[in-house]
């Protein structure tokens, strides 16, 4: 398969056109991946548009593609979105990246009552690391489109987000299995997978979530890890949604 790069910023590029790749992007063609002239690649921007070329020319500073084809893809409907708690280690970052190549189309942090990691006044610098991982997972999984990763919420804004959503949360004692779940493919309703952190959700973030609407969902007989879980349910979802 072709390697796929991204661009900083939307492209009006069309077929018989070029596009020069430099910086970063330039840097891992040419040197980390040593891509060679005549190489067949593909290109896009994360919202939609997907370029298939050749490369032209190729330095560590600057690579030219010749764009052959061009594809404008529509943002997926609904919108699959997961609340990950923030998690201690690097278990929250394997959730981002697994979820970003499963094709989840948002990414929200969630600053859960239980939460050990507590981003506070770094919480943009957390926020840009999880951009950082979308970004890079996106281009591994060969995506159109990067997921959105979203300020970090309070189970206040969180609870205020099951009103204008469906809002699915992952807790084991749940009575309804996420599979036993009706998913319209009708519906533009964001459908929002929530995730708690190492210890779990607090039951009283249980009870506010409940009372603004959310559901409680669960995935088997099994305790998944905050790392695994909302890839897991993800994977239902795109099934239920006929993505796969």
């Amino acid at each position: 398969m072709a390697l796929h790069f991204l661009l900083d910023e939307p492209s009006p590029a069309q077929p018989g056109e070029d596009i020069v790749l430099t910086g970063a992007e330039a840097h891992h063609a040419a040197t980390v991946r040593r891509i060679r002239v005549g190489e067949a690649v593909t290109v896009g921007d994360g919202r939609g548009c997907w370029m298939s070329g050749e490369c032209t020319l190729v330095t560590p500073r600057e690579v030219t593609v010749r764009i052959l084809a061009r594809d404008d893809i529509a943002a997926p409907r609904p919108r699959v979105v997961l609340v990950q708690a923030l998690a201690k280690g690097d278990r929250d970052e394997l959730a981002v990246q697994a979820a970003t190549e499963l094709g989840v189309d948002a990414i929200v942090p969630w600053q859960a009552q239980r939460s050990v990691s507590r981003w506070a006044a770094k919480a943009e610098k957390g926020r840009a690391r999880w951009e950082s991982i979308v970004r890079e997972a996106s281009k591994q999984a060969h995506r159109a489109w990067l997921p959105v990763v979203e300020s970090v919420v309070s189970t206040h804004e969180l609870a205020e987000r099951a009103a204008a959503s469906r809002v699915l949360v992952l807790e084991p004692t749940a009575q309804t299995a996420l599979t036993a779940v009706q998913l319209p493919h009708d519906d533009d309703s964001d459908i929002v997978l929530v995730v708690g952190p190492e210890g779990g959700i607090a039951p009283e973030e249980l009870a506010r979530l409940t009372a603004a609407g959310a559901r409680l969902v669960r995935l088997g007989e099994t305790v998944l890890r905050t790392s695994t879980a909302g890839p897991a349910a993800l994977s239902l979802v795109n099934v239920a949604l006929g993505r796969w």
